[in-house]
């Protein structure tokens, strides 16, 4: 009995995150859709589409890593 309210509780908690799921996806979905056409048809005017492809993406990510870790850290006074 008690395994039977385990499961048919845990099904309930599976049912409701799917619901609140579908609704964030639905949200989500439809505002996506034109910012990633308008980004295709006129570049990234939107500001949101990343520039370049991905592995141009990744080298730019690189070199920013790059240009912080070569920034001095300011040394602390304090001990």
């Amino acid at each position: 009995m008690r395994a039977v309210f385990g499961v048919l509780s845990l099904l309930v908690v599976v049912a409701i995150v799917g619901l609140l799921a579908r609704k964030q996806l639905a949200t989500i979905a439809p505002a996506a859709a034109p910012a990633s056409s308008t980004a295709i048809a006129g570049g990234a005017a939107t500001g949101n589409a990343p520039a370049g492809s991905p592995k141009q993406q990744v080298q730019q990510f690189e070199q920013a890593v790059q240009g912080a870790m070569q920034q001095a850290r300011p040394l602390s006074e304090e001990k």
